[in-house]
């Protein structure tokens, strides 16, 4: 029971993500062309489009651009912090076996291309783009794995997903240790003084939303002036977050049978008596509260704001941040070694990076390949590690305060995630072929 469970969550969690990666194909697409066409203007309008609260006699404002960068993709790191911590506790980080082989190859595949990038840009601004080839797009990754259907091995399916999410980790640490301004230790305690009452809720299994989304909203705007990315809140509240029912099945089973007894008891339940008789509209209440502890928050939430940061979040942010204009110094520039640096790090050190750690691993007898999965499965997996795109130009917009470098590195990560997909979508068609058979 409990392994169809966890396979139909994973399924669940591998579809949207197939899914999502083609409304964001479709809005990065739609950026890219919206911004070279006569009304480009209009683009970098609205992007720019002034939005601001009141707060305290005191108005602060952003761009739209800024709002989804900032505000909506804490909601998409929210998500990928409940992603985590259900692995971490229930999937497949849950014990050292099972953990190590995806997450020693992520560090390969996150430490390899941060060298190459870095051996090309040792100073000035471009330095910082160290961090930028290190991610991976699981959305784009498990698209083009959805594509192949049933050729690909499930064990193939869950290494790859366990890798992107430790991958997701290790960018979130490094947005958060590296991408930082000067710190503002004032706003860390009144962000932690926030965390602290969103936990408090947690622990006193609190009933009213408001006394968890004030605290997190807390959490988030004390990030905004602190000088760590505002989206690392979406993280540290996800961390809070249970993941496991908040109630023993025993009790559970014991109180559901006890108030349904308790409503025999009463007299025949009709919707006319449930209205008038206090005592069944109590047993109703104690059943769905109980019901309500049952259910795991963590793979509540994560289940219901799949959709909208798979079909609404990620897809704006697209819009906002791929629309790259192709004027003539961009033209002219290119390639640098900001995009050299880009492109050589996803689609040659990401997959060298992967599979140097994975084959050490094994070769070292901490872990085994996954079932049905080979070497050159594996090498597939890799290739497709190297897609970038949502992560990997959220940090180029971190990484660099000049706008030309930054269509620079847009540029690269386009065609750098371009040619792993393709890369790893033929050499998986390959190397599965016949497998079904």
């Amino acid at each position: 029971m409990k392994s169809e469970s966890n396979s139909s969550l994973f399924e669940r969690f591998l579809h949207s993500q197939a899914a999502g990666s083609i409304v964001l194909i479709i809005a990065a697409l739609t950026a890219i062309i919206w911004a070279n066409t006569p009304w480009a203007k209009l683009y970098h309008d609205l992007s720019h489009l002034d939005i601001g609260v009141v707060f305290a006699g005191k108005t602060y404002r952003m761009g739209l651009a800024h709002w989804v960068k900032d505000g909506l993709m804490t909601l998409f790191f929210f998500v990928v912090g409940l992603e985590i911590k259900r692995e971490v506790l229930l999937g497949e980080l849950s014990s050292f076996r099972k953990a190590t082989l995806p997450v020693m190859a992520a560090v390969g595949g996150c430490i390899l291309p941060a060298v190459i990038y870095f051996s090309l840009n040792r100073t000035g601004q471009a330095a910082n783009g160290w961090g930028i080839p290190m991610a991976t797009d699981i959305a784009f990754a498990l698209g083009i794995l959805a594509i192949l259907g049933d050729l690909v091995p499930v064990g193939l399916k869950v290494f790859l997903t366990a890798l992107a999410i430790v991958d997701d980790l290790i960018a979130v640490l490094v947005i958060a240790i590296f991408y930082t301004s000067e710190i503002s230790i004032n706003a860390l305690i009144t962000a932690t003084i926030f965390l602290g009452l969103f936990f408090l809720a947690v622990r006193l299994n609190a009933r009213r939303p408001i006394l968890y989304l004030f605290p997190a909203i807390g959490v988030w705007a004390s990030l905004m002036f602190s000088g760590v990315h505002a989206t690392v809140a979406g993280i540290l509240i996800a961390l809070l977050v249970p993941v496991k029912s908040t109630i023993e099945p025993e009790i559970f089973f014991n109180n559901i049978w006890g108030q349904i007894k308790y409503l025999h008891e009463t007299g025949p339940l009709t919707r006319e008596s449930l209205a008038s008789d206090p005592r069944q509209w109590n047993a109703i209440e104690q059943i769905y509260l109980t019901t309500e502890d049952m259910i795991p928050p963590g793979i509540y939430l994560e289940k219901h704001f799949h959709a909208p940061q798979a079909f609404i979040i990620l897809p704006l942010f697209a819009l906002f941040a791929a629309g790259v204009t192709f004027n003539a110094e961009i033209i002219n520039a290119f390639p640098d070694s900001v995009s050299l640096g880009i492109i050589f790090g996803l689609v040659f050190g990401k997959p060298i990076g992967i599979m140097l750690f994975s084959f050490l691993t094994v070769a070292a007898g901490l872990a085994d390949l996954p079932t049905g999965v080979k070497w050159q499965h594996l090498f597939g997996a890799s290739l497709l590690a190297g897609i970038g795109f949502t992560m990997s130009i959220f940090i180029s917009e971190l990484a660099f305060s000049d706008s030309a470098m930054i269509d620079e590195a847009k540029i690269g990560i386009f065609i750098a995630s371009f040619v792993a997909g393709i890369c790893g979508f033929i050499t998986l068609k390959m190397t599965l072929r016949g497998k079904k058979g």
